[in-house]
This record gives C-alpha cells, structure tokens and sequence, in this order.
C-alpha cells in the first residue's frame, strides 16, 4: 500500500509542476534576459478573451498510467486477474492523467489586435498579465526571438 501511496505523490508532483509553467507577460523567461529585443510602437485595435488549450505532453498520461496499473496490479485475488486489473486500470489511469495535465494547463488569455504606426497590423495571444489594455492604448510589442510580447508604451 505505501508503494501506491509513492506512485500518487510523485504524480501529484509533476502535475502541480506542470500546472506552474507560466506564458504570463509579466513573467519573463531566464533564457530571455539580458537579451536584445526588437521594439515596435502600435496602437491597440482590439481586444478579446480567449483560452489557451493545454498541454498535452504524454508526462501526465504516463503518470497516470503508471500509477493506476500499480494500483490495480496490488489488489488481492488470483494472478492473472490482478495482471488484468492492472492493465484495466492503467489504461484508466492514463486517460485521466492526459486529461489532468490537460486541464491544469489550460489558460485564460487575451487576443490583441495592433497596428503598427506603418500601417502593418498583428495579432498577438498571450497571457492575462498586469496591465488592463483597452482599444486606443498606445502600446510596444517586444519581440525577443520568436516571442512577442504586448505592453502600454512608456509615457514621453
């Protein structure tokens, strides 16, 4: 029993360490610090709420999978019964760690339409953060490698 206890923790763990990735524009990434970052100036069209999908990267499913055949194969009864419960239940498992991940992963966001002061436009989804940006807001887009980032511009 105190096997299956370990198994649960450890998936709890990874869970929770999953659920604490962060796509926040007040967050920054280690990786992107101390990096030179291209700035455009632009004006907020629009706004949206969205929902980011979450991720679904096999960590939770294994989890699941691991821990619920450990906990169907420790039953009592006859072996062979027992190796099928654990398959069963590993299956089970799987299914609701993908899901788990899945929904602890998912978040609220925004869709923000810019135009550019040359005219361009671009949408960017990011995060909920800090700031409350509404249509007519001047704002910078900040872009460090691939990633962009929306925030007010700086009062002159």
């Amino acid at each position: 029993m105190k096997q299956w206890l370990k198994w649960v923790g450890i998936g709890a763990t990874v869970a929770l360490l999953g659920a604490c990735a962060s796509s926040s524009p007040d967050v920054i990434q280690r990786g992107d610090s101390q990096r030179l970052a291209q700035v455009q100036d632009g004006v907020v069209l629009s706004i949206r709420n969205v929902v980011v999908d979450g991720n679904q990267s096999g960590v939770g499913a294994a989890v699941g999978g691991v821990v619920g055949a450990i906990g169907g194969f420790s039953g009592s009864g006859v072996q062979r019964e027992a190796q099928v419960l654990g398959v069963l239940a590993g299956v089970a498992g799987a299914a609701a760690g993908n899901a788990i991940e899945r929904f602890s992963t998912k978040e609220e966001a925004v869709e923000i339409l810019v135009q550019l002061k040359n005219g361009d436009r671009r949408a960017i989804v990011q995060a909920k953060g800090g700031e409350q940006l509404v249509a007519g807001d001047p704002v910078v887009l900040v872009t460090t490698g691939s990633k962009v980032r929306v925030t007010k511009a700086p009062k002159n």
